[in-house]
């Protein structure tokens, strides 16, 4: 790994709560707290990739880097293809890193540590996991399961992804966190990819990666990141990050 570079997808179209990225959340969008964790994080530079001219308002009023992508893709990881062209279209940047626009508590070392696999040549995208605690996230379909088998301290090779309970029988189970770090031929070949029968299915497009043979390794790790999606999500990520300013 010589160069990464951090790419953070956002759009204003979301059905469950409609401009999440610009939300108020402690006074400041969702979308400049997600730039700012990003930014902390130390791994490279930060760029925003949106349709919308009032994110691309919101980030650059504070500083930072965005860019205008078309409205018409049909998921992040498009958008994250387009972006990184108009950014890097010389390709100094090797690996990249795709951060959800809606992880507004998100641990900046959990960035980080996305990254550590690609240390190993043989891996094509690196991710995140964290242990089930919670009751009932188990049995939630919202809830995506990794299943896979440790490499290395810290570290699971990716088998599966499913939104069932899985796998069977005692042991631990592992939350997916949506965050990746892509080696920029690999995410080159997933983009030319056709859709995988799994990820038909499960609705799951890293199975796409895998059905291919493409390599998934996930570091573990303590901190899982709020995911907002719904008014109760937002309501929960405005407290903590409320206490957070008054710690």
């Amino acid at each position: 790994m010589s160069d990464p570079l951090i790419l953070i997808p956002a759009r204003l179209a979301a059905t469950r709560l409609p401009n999440k990225p610009l939300a108020d959340i402690a006074g400041e969008p969702m979308i400049v707290h997600v730039w700012r964790r990003a930014v902390e994080s130390g791994v490279g530079p930060v760029v925003v990739a949106t349709d919308a001219p009032e994110i691309v308002e919101a980030i650059e009023s504070r500083g930072g880097l965005a860019v205008t992508t078309r409205a018409d893709h049909p998921s992040g990881s498009d958008r994250l293809a387009e972006a990184l062209e108009i950014v890097d279209p010389e390709g100094h940047h090797d690996v990249v890193v795709n951060v959800q626009g809606d992880l507004p508590t998100i641990d900046p070392g959990i960035i980080a540590a996305a990254v550590t696999p690609l240390a190993d040549s043989a891996v094509d995208i690196a991710t995140l996991a964290a242990l089930i605690e919670r009751a009932g996230e188990a049995d939630d379909p919202n809830v995506v399961k990794i299943i896979g088998h440790h490499v290395a301290p810290n570290r699971l090779r990716a088998l599966a992804f499913t939104r069932a309970r899985a796998p069977w029988g005692d042991g631990p189970l592992f939350h997916h966190i949506g965050l990746y770090a892509y080696r920029r031929k690999a995410l080159r070949r997933f983009m030319s990819l056709p859709q995988g029968e799994l990820e038909q299915r499960e609705k799951l497009e890293q199975l796409r990666a895998l059905e291919a043979g493409m390599r998934i390794d996930a570091t573990v790790v303590t901190d899982l990141p709020l995911g907002v999606d719904t008014p109760a999500d937002l309501e929960r990520a405005r407290a903590l990050l409320s206490a957070r300013r008054l710690n």
